[in-house]
């Protein structure tokens, strides 16, 4: 794990972005290039994302290899993507959902993430993103509700 360098506190001029905040935003650019250079497939891009899920550290690699499967399981017509490096989700060229393993930004847990296209408004305030420390079967079951009502 990486350690966190912190943000930019404006009264001593340090780094406005961390190391691994610069790493993401290169990572983003790269996933637009090539998207718009029309290079990419549905194929090209899960075997991106299973590549990347592959290279975690092995705590985070369990973890994004179950989200996967529920989420692909889930919502068959999901199109497997990384957005910043990191696996994601997207229906109709929308990343609806997102999962940030810990070891990406040193924190110490991971993220399952939920963007403006999840349809998982209740009320007039909702949770968009629950911390995975360990995955039960029980949170497997909430995760597919979660998966399956955010793409609607």
């Amino acid at each position: 794990m990486t350690k966190n360098s912190g943000t930019t506190d404006t009264t001593t001029g340090s780094a406005a972005f961390t190391d691994e905040e610069r790493a993401a935003m290169k990572e983003r650019s790269t996933e637009v290039k090539r998207a718009r250079r029309g290079k990419t497939t549905r194929e090209d891009d899960t075997r991106d994302l299973l590549e990347k899920v592959a290279a975690l550290p092995e705590h985070d690699r369990r973890l994004a290899e179950r989200i996967h499967a529920i989420v692909t399981e889930s919502v068959p017509d999901v199109w497997p993507k990384l957005w910043y490096g990191q696996p994601a989700y997207a229906l109709g060229g929308k990343t609806f959902c997102f999962f940030q393993p810990a070891s990406k930004f040193g924190t110490r847990y991971s993220t399952l993430g939920f963007n403006d296209p999840a349809r998982l408004d209740d009320g007039t305030m909702w949770p968009v993103a629950f911390a995975i420390l360990d995955l039960t079967d029980a949170d497997e079951q909430r995760i597919r509700e979660l998966v399956t009502a955010a793409a609607g």
